[in-house]
């Protein structure tokens, strides 16, 4: 059987052509992947020059990189003769595949990029986003984490971050205080907004612009009350409102002017004997 065989011809008809071939794939996917990294080293420093976030930079150039990569190999197994056709139309159903299964998960991954683009908070910032407030930790691409007043640490998926409400305690300088103190309506007005204004005034924190609001906002049912609008700068919120409220108590027993608390007075109409 062999000797009848033909070597020469099956050399030039199968051996040295499938040789050249193999020679050339292997050629395309070595100088591919060289091409790939280089291209991914170029984008990586656009990326960067531009300002964008190194989160997001990372990801593109890897999404890119593995992109890029995958049209090598399809390059490189059509030089074998490969029906490529196939591949591609597997690759596409299997991308689809886990797009429905990672549904979730993709949602999240975009709203993590929206988050890192438009930056409606930063790495710092006291927020309150999905029900949760606290310190900004960490923006990943997912999800984000936070720290809360009591140290816990809260990690809470992007999507529910970007597709609710934003709060931004951080994202100015200043902030208004708005406090709320009642007297009894047969207290001297007068002389409780003359202890107020004390109160503010004395206050170092208190910023002389704008300038604070102190007026008589309600006639309730049980007493007058006053607004305090002092502003100050957003580090100094909490201390100024703590400190303001245990001042006014302090000030307003030692004047004689009382705090009331809800009550209601029922009259009962006498019975005829």
């Amino acid at each position: 059987m062999f000797e009848n065989m033909d070597v020469a011809a099956m050399a030039d008809t199968y051996v040295i052509p499938w040789a050249i071939n193999l020679a050339l794939a292997l050629a395309i996917f070595i100088v591919g992947r060289i091409v790939v990294r280089v291209l991914s080293g170029v984008l990586v420093k656009f990326l960067n020059k531009s300002g964008m976030d190194e989160i997001l930079v990372n990801f593109v150039a890897s999404i890119t990189r593995t992109i890029l990569l995958l049209v090598v190999v399809i390059a490189a197994l059509n030089q074998l003769g490969v029906d490529t056709t196939s591949l591609i139309a597997l690759v596409g159903a299997a991308g689809l595949a886990v797009g429905l299964a990672l549904q979730n998960s993709l949602q999240n991954f975009a709203a993590g990029v929206m988050l890192i683009i438009f930056r409606p908070f930063k790495a710092g910032d006291f927020v309150e986003v999905a029900g949760t407030a606290g310190v900004v930790e960490m923006i990943g691409i997912f999800s984000s984490t936070l720290r809360t007043g009591d140290n816990r640490e809260m990690i809470i998926p992007n999507g529910a971050i970007y597709g609710g409400t934003i709060t931004n305690y951080s994202a100015r300088a200043t902030r208004r205080v708005d406090m709320v103190f009642g007297v009894g309506y047969d207290d001297d007005l007068k002389k409780a907004k003359e202890l107020l204004n004390q109160i503010i005034s004395a206050d170092d924190r208190v910023l002389a612009e704008p300038a604070p609001v102190i007026a008589v906002s309600e006639l309730a049912d049980s007493s007058v009350n006053f607004v305090v609008r002092p502003w100050v700068n957003s580090a100094d919120y909490w201390a100024v409102l703590w400190d303001t409220t245990e001042k006014v108590k302090l000030e307003f027993d030692a004047n004689g002017l009382s705090i009331p608390y809800p009550q209601m007075d029922v009259h009962l109409p006498d019975k005829a004997e």
